[in-house]
């Protein structure tokens, strides 16, 4: 909940910045339980910003305020919590570490700048740390790795290193090394590789810096030389190799100035040790965070178009530029209301300023396209739920305003006069349904109301209210995904249930059969009479519905066979062995009888319907199940597993091919029954280590097994 900054432990006003060279934009990524919200709650503590680590608000922190995180025991959502360092504005974008909120996670990345990885020293760290790293690479986003959790008995620092070397690659190097402490257990300092210099923590933060003890020296000198011909390597002067190996002492200076350089360009990558716990390395940490990542004058501003998606200029990050700002999330408060946090990319926003909002839009996800003014209230420094009041929000810059009536995750803020539109970020598909079902007619309307604001500020959920099963069914990344829903939903007020989910299959003949049908009845004085005659014929899948009219002799009056089809539709539609709608057939009407009197639309509707359902008692109908094409994306390692697996799942293989956007990954082409799929988001994330996704596309029908046809129908009776 947003509430005022003295409520919640918070120290000092709101950071605030005109310059965009002096913010940096920085996501904590990494495993669940690599300790990154413990980090950034230290860091904030380290500089003031708030009274001490974990000491916000009841059972929360800063950034885990959410209640749905607190009963998870894991982060769920974006954060943003700005600190301020030598007069530089970080603003830290923690983010879930949790494979279900990957979504989360890709907005983090889409408003930083840079990223900190942050691998475990007791657990190193899982196969989608790994895979993200080359993400990243992918689009020269500059790193660094904080190393965490030194306190733990089981801590191993050189092991964690030797790990990210092998994983990242090159250019992975620490600047410093961990002192343990006289127990030779805890980590009480740091051994500062480039100035050969001990930082000693024993007495908190700020360390003490002193000359290194002799026992020292030989680990300093022997990292120290690594750690120069990794920074020399990437230096814009190309004498200083020639000169370091002639024996030159380079000056420190001019190492930690190409550091920074190579830093910033996303060439090298440094390794800090540090411990939320006792403080070791957060000061260390804070100046790679500042000197040495990026500001945004230095990261190019996404591309523009018009709202009509007509090109623009490419934009820079100018404070006197156009305004255009991107809206990170969209959160629901029960007492503030609608809260967007948002990366400001050119021009400055301003409170009580008339903007247009505008979005690509997901209709298939609930998101139509949607384009309006609007006037920005209050603009808030945002420090996880707690809301500061600030004056403006320069370009680089990230703020979080309140009570937009249209804003939902990823639209764009832009100018009235010029309405821009920014391209959009790849969002994954959710893929694990779920149905949902409200406990009374009041629960219904709350459940409306609720969903509409859960999915708008979210754009890895998806609604569907499929009009053939009758079920409301949320798509969600996973089962923490689905959880996370789910509690919000109720915590909204909402009394539901859940159900499993049901597949939209159909049914079809699939042999040749004759049907009579006799609607016969006198009711007040008034008749209704008429029978018919009809033969059905399977046709070749997706042919549709043909009607054919073979009646001589006027047993049938011209004016009634219309209605005998009309009613065969209808029975169609309801299905004749398990209440899916009926395809692919042909019927052919060719005898029947009429009365002068008694015989009406009506009557031959039904007699219509009746003999579809005396056909399908001889005519051997039989259930079609939806196929999907899925292409599975996979670690090399993985794919002989998910091969095997999709054989159990009465899948059918169409091919393997290495996938050429990233090294050692294989795609997986199938075709699978959709009953096979409604949990194989959750199964093939098991099966590879949380690294495996996929994307399906119907294809066509097929017949279902008999026994699991069976299954069905008798369910259905």
């Amino acid at each position: 909940m947003a509430q005022k900054s003295q409520e919640k432990g918070v120290t000092g006003g709101a950071p605030v910045v005109t310059d965009p060279g002096r913010v940096r934009n920085v996501v904590l990524v990494g495993h669940s339980g690599a300790g990154k919200t413990t980090l950034v709650e230290a860091l904030l503590a380290a500089t003031g910003t708030i009274g001490r680590a974990g000491s916000v608000t009841d059972g929360t922190t800063v950034c885990d305020h959410d209640p749905a995180a607190v009963r998870q025991q894991r982060s769920v959502s974006l954060a943003c919590a700005p600190l301020m360092h030598n007069g530089t504005k970080v603003n830290l974008l923690d983010s879930p570490g949790y494979a279900d909120f990957v979504g989360e996670l890709r907005a983090g990345l889409r408003a930083a700048d840079a990223a900190l990885f942050v691998v475990s020293a007791v657990d190193g760290m899982d196969a989608a740390t790994a895979a993200l790293w080359e993400e990243c690479a992918a689009v020269d986003m500059p790193r660094a790795v904080a190393v965490s959790r030194l306190d733990h008995p089981r801590a191993d620092f050189d092991e964690a290193v030797a790990l990210c070397q092998r994983v990242f690659g090159d250019n992975v190097l620490p600047l410093y090394l961990p002192m343990l402490g006289d127990d030779g257990i805890s980590t009480v300092g740091l051994l500062g590789l480039i100035t050969r210099r001990v930082f000693d923590y024993t007495g908190g933060l700020p360390a003490e810096v002193r000359e290194p003890d002799p026992e020292h020296l030989p680990a300093i000198a022997e990292s120290r030389n690594e750690l120069i011909e990794g920074i020399i390597a990437e230096s814009e002067d190309e004498t200083l190799m020639d000169r370091y190996l002639e024996g030159e002492e380079i000056g420190i200076d001019i190492l930690v100035e190409d550091l920074e350089k190579a830093v910033a360009r996303g060439h090298f990558y440094p390794v800090v040790p540090v411990c939320a716990e006792t403080g070791v390395g957060l000061d260390a940490l804070l100046e790679v965070l500042t000197a040495g990542f990026p500001s945004p004058l230095e990261h190019d501003v996404p591309a523009v178009t018009g709202v009509d998606g007509a090109p623009r200029p490419p934009l820079t990050c100018d404070p006197d530029g156009p305004l255009v700002a991107e809206v990170v999330k969209t959160t629901i408060d029960r007492h503030v209301g609608r809260v967007s946090l948002v990366r400001v990319f050119s021009g400055t926003l301003r409170p009580e300023q008339t903007v247009h909002v505008s979005g690509h839009g997901m209709a298939d996800r609930g998101h139509p396209d949607h384009d309006a003014d609007e006037r920005v209230g209050h603009i808030y420094s945002p420090l996880g739920a707690t809301l500061r009041e600030v004056g403006l929000c320069v370009a680089g810059d990230i703020c979080a305003i309140t009570k937009s009536g249209s804003a939902e995750t990823g639209d764009t803020i832009s100018a009235k006069e010029d309405p821009l539109l920014i391209a959009p970020w790849e969002m994954p598909e959710p893929l694990l349904p779920v149905a949902i079902v409200a406990r009374s007619r009041s629960d219904e309307d709350a459940l409306a109301r609720n969903l509409a604001r859960l999915v708008a500020g979210d754009p890895t959920l998806r609604l569907d209210r499929n009009p053939e099963t009758h079920q409301l069914v949320l798509w969600c990344m996973g089962e923490a995904h689905a959880d996370v829903v789910l509690e919000r939903l109720r915590t909204g007020g909402v009394e539901l249930d859940t159900e499993p989910v049901r597949v939209a299959l159909r049914e079809t003949f699939t042999v040749p059969a004759k049907g009579h049908g006799r609607h016969v009845k006198q009711s007040g004085g008034h008749g209704q009479y008429a029978v018919c005659d009809i033969e059905v014929a399977p046709l070749p899948r997706g042919a549709g519905f043909e009607f054919v009219d073979r009646v001589v002799g006027g047993a049938v009056p011209h004016n009634y066979i219309p209605s005998v089809e009309k009613g065969v539709r209808a029975q169609m539609e309801r299905g004749l062995v398990a209440g899916y709608p009926v395809v692919d057939l042909r019927v052919t009407l060719f005898d029947g009888k009429a009365h002068s009197v008694d015989s009406s639309d009506a009557a031959f509707q039904t007699a219509g319907a009746l003999a579809l359902k005396d056909a399908a008692e001889k005519g051997q109908p039989a259930l079609l199940e939806p196929v999907d094409e899925v292409v599975i994306r996979v670690p090399d390692s993985s794919v002989g597993a998910v091969m095997g697996d999709l054989s159990g799942r009465r899948g059918r293989v169409l091919g393997t091919e290495p996938d050429t956007t990233a090294e050692g990954r294989t795609l997986v082409r199938a075709e699978v029954p959709a009953t096979e799929l409604l949990r194989y988001a959750v199964e093939l994330r098991s099966m590879t280590s949380g690294t495996g996704t996929f994307r399906r596309q119907f294809v066509r029908y097929e017949p279902m097994p008999t026994h699991l046809a069976d299954q069905i129908r008798k369910e259905h009776t």
